[in-house]
């Protein structure tokens, strides 16, 4: 496997398994947490998890699939997993709430949605964040 496809199937698997966990996390706090506190403190809360999923999820990912520790294979990685998420993010908004992607970038443009977006930024630059290169 080249360098690239072995960014790629990481950066696959990255999203695959953060958007997973975070689904969950996510119906927590719209169900539960975001009706006590609002939805601000909601995301505050449930953001520092799945950032530490994340940090957990990308060091299992380039040491399992050797992802070098160079720049670009790392911004592969997690730009892949940025992109899948943000059109499942749209494709939740469409199909499982009957939204639009108007109402996809409003929901960005509140503050609770900036906060979501930044978080979601430092998920797809995890990978370039951890400095740990694979063991060979």
């Amino acid at each position: 496997m080249t360098m690239i496809q072995r960014s790629l199937v990481a950066g696959f698997f990255y999203f695959l398994t953060v958007f997973a966990c975070a689904f969950v996390l996510g119906t927590i706090r719209v169900l539960w947490i975001l009706p006590a506190t609002g939805p601000l403190i909601a995301v505050l809360l449930e953001l520092p998890l799945v950032l530490l999923l994340s940090w957990w999820v990308s060091g299992v990912l380039i040491r399992r699939c050797a992802v070098s520790a160079a720049a670009p294979p790392r911004l592969v990685m997690g730009g892949l997993a940025f992109t899948l998420l943000m059109v499942a993010e749209l494709a939740l908004t469409i199909f499982a709430f009957g939204g639009t992607p108007a109402t996809f970038l409003a929901g960005l443009a509140t503050t609770e949605g900036l906060v979501g977006l930044a978080g979601q930024i430092v998920f797809g630059l995890m990978p370039l964040i951890r400095v740990q290169p694979f063991a060979r």
